[in-house]
């Protein structure tokens, strides 16, 4: 186990707790009382880490500051710990991409487990992300005539179709068909669908 975890709560005696817990857990902890405080620090996007966050906080609310920090690009998950759960704030807190929402008091075992699954989803994410960066990378690389052979064999035309539509010869296809799969890096058609899916390309129609 590993990553900080930044408890946001304007209760001291809870945060003192928390971070007790957290620690002999094996995470590093970083304490705040108020939302403002965790916006004027410097929080590292690389970091492996989540937000405990409380719902009713002086100041900005858990659910602004959820808003505020998403609009920041923030991709750190956050986890609302709060001792006032109504249904309306919880909806709202999921909805906007909220990892969890725990009612306190609530036990190390739970609160480990929350952690730990934000933690996973968010080193998930970042291989996603890593994914679609190397597959932007290598699109980059495709000429334009390229361009359209791929945008055209990610939409099921065959070669022929290919070749008429863009006024050349079925052999040229091929060869910028290879150029393709070379310059994408994949072996098979579903690769090249999955990829141009995954750039939400199959929405578009690029020339």
């Amino acid at each position: 186990m590993s990553g900080l975890v930044h408890v946001v709560d304007d209760d001291e005696s809870f945060r003192t707790a928390i971070a007790r817990r957290l620690k002999l857990a094996g995470y590093e902890v970083a304490t705040y009382a108020s939302a403002l405080e965790l916006e004027e620090s410097a929080l590292d996007p690389e970091q492996a880490g989540c937000i405990l966050l409380d719902v009713r906080i002086p100041g900005l609310s858990g659910p602004d500051l959820q808003a505020r920090l998403i609009a920041s690009g923030s991709t750190l998950p956050i986890i609302f710990l709060t001792g006032h759960a109504d249904t309306p704030t919880t909806v709202r807190a999921i909805k906007a991409g909220a990892e969890d929402f725990l009612t306190k008091p609530i036990s190390s075992e739970q609160l480990i487990d929350a952690i730990e699954r934000a933690l996973a989803g968010q080193r998930t994410a970042r291989v996603q992300r890593s994914k679609l960066e190397t597959f932007r990378t290598h699109l980059a690389t495709l000429t334009h005539r390229e361009r359209q052979v791929f945008n055209l064999i990610v939409r099921g035309r065959i070669n022929k179709q290919i070749a008429h539509e863009l006024g050349t010869t079925e052999r040229t296809v091929k060869a910028h068909r290879h150029q393709v799969m070379e310059k994408m890096q994949v072996h098979s058609l579903a690769e090249l669908v999955s990829i141009a899916e995954r750039l939400g390309m199959l929405g578009t129609n690029e020339d």
